[in-house]
């Protein structure tokens, strides 16, 4: 109750900066996987693509992003933020306005990378490298309480958009997230950043003179990580729940269909798991402060063990 009442009275102290975080991650979403995958069957039914090649498609255009990501990503230290922002969003517009438009199945792998580079991909960094550099004190509650924008992208536009194609479409709704990064999330993003610079050499100063700046830890670079054998050991209990959860949200509807599951009952419970993350994410917080993350790291996998688990065992929907 204690740590609720923290990350409130924190929220409301810092509710300009920390809606900038929340809204980055929440129009993350038109290039996260669990929103792409509800336009596959028709996506593939207009360019007659079998599963196999659609998921083809969407791994090298992920695969693309990933390995520019490094380089885009890292141009955050070299320009403002405020600069940065219009750029990614700005982009997040053309990508989502090629999908709408794309004509072909060739240029679809192009279509994918751009959504992952600039949805998946830059969204998510800008707003988490923001609130990292922003709360010197506090950043993992400002990634905590920003991260939220990711539940409800999780929890309200699947559904939404399952409706909204049946009804005008998947390229009109494509266009709507078009528009609706354009004449929505550029101009309040900008708005929201209005005077960050200025809290930001604020709070730097602050750090510089308190005592609590002798307590920052020295982070490893990046040549330093890949020649320790324990980051091998440790990238493919890492990665699995990002690429579980990844191929589980893509090929929902083919689960869906193995399991007899209605697909829009199915699509229109993603709140509950946006729910079960919210609360994962609020109680691992006290977790690593009170046992460390190296004592809780173990256990971290568990929880989708018994999900897989489950999944694979029954059949019944409310399972």
């Amino acid at each position: 109750m204690l740590h609720l009442t923290s990350h409130l009275k924190f929220t409301t102290q810092n509710l300009r900066f920390l809606s900038f975080g929340f809204l980055m991650a929440l129009g993350s979403s038109f290039g996260q996987t669990y929103f792409i995958g509800v336009f596959g069957p028709e996506i593939r039914q207009e360019f007659s693509l079998t599963q196999t090649s659609w998921s083809a498609i969407y791994m090298i255009g992920t695969l693309a992003s990933a390995l520019m990501l490094p380089w885009t990503g890292q141009q955050i230290d070299r320009i403002s933020l405020r600069r940065y922002t219009v750029f990614v969003v700005i982009a997040l517009v053309g990508a989502t306005t090629f999908m709408a438009l794309v004509p072909s199945a060739i240029l679809l792998v192009v279509a994918v990378f751009l959504l992952r580079q600039t949805g998946q991909g830059l969204m998510s960094h800008t707003g988490s490298t923001a609130m990292a550099r922003n709360f010197f004190k506090n950043r993992g509650k400002a990634i905590a309480v920003s991260s939220l924008g990711f539940a409800l992208g999780e929890a309200t536009l699947p559904f939404l958009m399952v409706v909204t194609i049946t009804v005008i479409g998947w390229r009109a709704s494509y266009g709507i997230a078009a528009l609706t990064t354009l004449f929505i999330i550029l101009p309040t993003s900008i708005w929201l950043l209005k005077g960050y610079r200025d809290r930001y050499d604020t709070q730097k100063a602050y750090l510089k003179n308190s005592s609590q700046s002798t307590d920052v830890t020295i982070s490893w670079s990046r040549q330093e990580v890949l020649k320790d054998v324990r980051f091998y050991i440790l990238l493919p209990a890492a990665s699995a729940p990002s690429l579980i959860v990844t191929a589980l949200f893509f090929h929902h509807l083919s689960l869906a269909e193995l399991k007899a599951w209605d697909a829009m009952w199915f699509t229109g419970s993603y709140w509950v798991f946006a729910i079960g993350s919210v609360i994962a994410m609020l109680a691992a917080g006290p977790l690593i402060d009170r046992h460390t993350a190296v004592r809780v790291l173990p256990t971290f996998l568990m929880p989708l063990t018994v999900a897989l688990f489950i999944v694979w065992a029954f059949d019944n929907a409310w399972w």
